[in-house]
Order: C-alpha cells, then structure tokens, then sequence
C-alpha cells in the first residue's frame, strides 16, 4: 500500500482544524548540547487526551458513514488510543466500548471512562483486548477502530508531521517512538512528502523499546513478524507485531530503528521533568532516551515527539526513583555492623564527609545470616553521579566498613 499523499494529509488536517490543539514545540538546550545540534520537542504529551492518539482517532472517526456511526464502534488500547477513541465518539454522539487490558494506569481508565465509553478490563497485554474487540464487532456489527493498522488512522497521526515541518524549516532529522507504527508511518510519510515538495530531504528514525521490539527483525525480514515481548515500564508501545499497513509504509520511508533499555527510559522521564519541566510518559520519551544512549547521530536541526503525558502517579514514583538509581545519584545501601555503640553515628559521619545526603534509615538486629552480635543498616543515598558515588563507597570501605549496594 502507498502512503498517504501530501493532499490528504492536508484535508485531515483541515478535518481536525479545531478539533484538536496544535501542540508547542519547545528546544532544548540540555539535549541540543548533547547531541550537537538544536534539539527541538513536539510536545504532544499537552495534546488532548494527553497523547497524539486524538489525532487518528478523530479522523478516523469523521469519516464513518451515517449508518457506520450507527452500529457504534469499538476499540482496544492500553489507555491513549482508548482516551482518544473515547473522546471522538462523545463529541459525534457515536456508542463506544472499549477493551483495555487488566493493570492498565488508572488515570487513561478513569478518563477513557470519563469520555462515556464502556470500558472492558481483559487480559494482561494488548494482544487480548485486541483479540476481544475484533469479536466484539464481528458479533454486533460495531466498527473497530484498530489503534494503528488503518489508513485513516495514519493519516491522522501525520497531521503531526505537517506541524512540525511548518515550523522548523530547516529540519533534518526527526525520532518517534514506535509500537504499531500508526504514528511514525504518518509523520514519516508527511515530512517526507512536505521535503521533497520543497527540494529537501530528511531523515526518520524510529525508537523502540528492547522488550518489545518488533520492527528490527520485521525490518530485517522484510515482512511483519510477531515477537516474543517481556514487561516493559512503556506499555503504551508494548506491540508484539507490527501492524501490516503502517510496516509498508517503514520499511519504505523510515531510516533507521533503534532500541533502548529501560533504565535508558528511566533517564529520559528524568531529564524531561529536571530539565525540560515536562512530565511524559515512558512510551513518550523513547526519542529523548535514544538522545541520551547515544544510539542517534544527526547533522542538522532535530526534533523528537513527546507523544503522551499519561503516567500513573505511583509508576512516575518509582521512575523517578529508578532512574536517579539508573544516573548513579541515588544508591540503597546495606551494612552488616557490630552490634555496639556509635557504629552507626560513626557511619553517618563517614556519609557527611563524603558529602552524601541520606534519606532513609533502617537499623536492625533482624535478618537472615546474622550472629547475634551483629546488626544490619540499610541505607538510601543520594549522590551527584558516578565518580561520587565510587567516592562514597571508598569512603566507607576505607573505614573497614563493607557497604553493598542492594538493586531495586
């Protein structure tokens, strides 16, 4: 299948005139002195519904015939797609049932809720809901609105593309995450087209998450190949197969994949809050992970799609907590001592001079493996990087003390 032209992407973009925001696009000098060049970020984790979903989602929507809207529709998600699928048949007045997997983030189930849509909880991944949703509609007649594998869908998603080039003129490279591959497929085929209508040219390169990464060996064999996928904290990119119409489209206009590890993610939501003041999901800040791993190169003015908000409160938490861990700026320590005075005053001291802030304390005389004349003290440190953590565990072994590091 061809991708969509530049004068469809141009008529869904006049379709959503309204209906969706216009998301800001903001540099960042953190990562533009990281990567060497300017370092823009489409923040569509501001967009409605908190992600870019809203964008296919509503196309797709718009263009149903009367009798389609009719029978209602149906999709499934892990909460973006959901929210944006949810949202889109509230403002036509068209019956929504959502499937969603068990474990979802509460905040997507409460707002896909909130729009109107009947939510189902099924299933551990999206592959079930998925599953679910097809014979939902094969048994009622609702329309599925798959979250990827549809034209209209991807045409949506690449009104994206349009902002970004209208408003970086001299961009060169552009990084989206993936899962199914709506979003990439639209934006690639979008900039792509507006480049050569103006003699330019630019790259596209697509990140994914190494647990669930599908496109490089899909790419690889030149056909969608479903692989096998382990947790991954971006749920919101946890897609086992590629979706067959937005693989075309990659395998024809995208550069290049990469991959990045969890604790990559992990940096990345923390860099964006520290630096960016922008709090993103997992699945949204792949590109800035990419950045910061290192497996990007660009020549010229870069950008990378934020392309949701939606975190649970409590998984930001322990993002947080993990990716300051993940910096080398916060450690849990574990201390076997003797079990008599001053030992552990003696270790607060030895942490104070070397300048690490402890945060929490836990003192005890129980566990397993110790004598009776022995106590364990478990610690949580922060620390300003690698060379200072290396410095704190110096300090204390130099003192006779046998600090391990415990991981989280």
């Amino acid at each position: 299948m061809t991708a969509p032209t530049l004068a469809e992407f141009t008529d869904a973009a006049s379709a959503l005139r309204g209906v969706i925001t216009q998301t800001p696009i903001d540099q960042s000098l953190y990562l533009s002195e990281l990567l060497g060049v300017p370092v823009h970020l489409k923040l569509e984790n501001l967009q409605r519904t908190g992600s870019f979903k809203i964008r296919g989602a509503s196309y797709r929507l718009s263009r149903l015939t009367a009798e389609e809207r009719a029978r209602g529709v149906v999709a499934a998600s892990a909460g973006n797609h959901a929210q944006g699928v949810a949202l889109a048949a509230q403002q036509l007045g068209i019956a929504a049932t959502i499937f969603m997997p068990l474990g979802v983030p509460v905040p997507k189930l409460l707002a896909t809720r909130g729009y109107g849509a009947d939510v189902v909880l099924e299933g551990a991944t999206v592959e079930t809901p998925l599953r679910l949703a097809a014979e939902f509609a094969e048994r009622t007649g609702a329309v599925l609105i798959h979250p990827f594998d549809h034209r209209d869908i991807i045409t949506g998603q690449g009104t994206l593309g349009l902002e970004l080039w209208d408003a970086l003129h001299d961009l060169d490279t552009v990084i989206v995450g993936i899962g199914g591959g709506g979003l990439i497929a639209g934006v690639a085929a979008a900039v792509k087209a507006r480049a050569a209508a103006d003699g330019r040219t630019v790259r596209v390169i697509g990140v994914q998450a190494e647990n669930s990464a599908a496109y490089p060996p899909s790419l690889a064999a030149g056909h969608p190949i479903e692989v096998a996928t382990t947790p991954t904290i971006a749920d919101g990119i946890a897609v086992a197969r590629p979706g067959d119409i937005p693989f075309e489209i990659i395998h024809d206009l995208v550069d290049e994949v990469v991959t990045v590890s969890e604790d990559d993610i992990a940096r990345a939501l923390l860099v964006l809050l520290e630096r960016a003041k922008q709090v993103v999901e997992p699945a949204g800040a792949v590109g800035v992970a990419a950045i910061l791993a290192g497996k990007v190169t660009a020549t010229g003015t870069t950008a990378t799609v934020l392309s949701g908000g939606n975190i649970d409160p409590l998984l930001l938490q322990r993002v947080v907590a993990h990716g300051l861990a993940a910096s080398d700026r916060y450690m849990s320590l574990r201390i076997p001592l003797p079990d008599r005075p001053g030992q552990l005053a003696q270790v607060s001291e030895l942490l104070a001079q070397a300048g690490a802030n402890v945060i929490e304390v836990l003192h005890t005389r129980h566990g397993q493996g110790l004598q009776i004349s022995e106590v364990i003290l478990q610690l949580s440190v922060e620390t300003r990087g690698a060379e200072h953590r290396a410095h704190v565990m110096d300090t204390l072994r130099g003192a006779g003390f046998d600090p391990m590091v415990v991981e989280d």
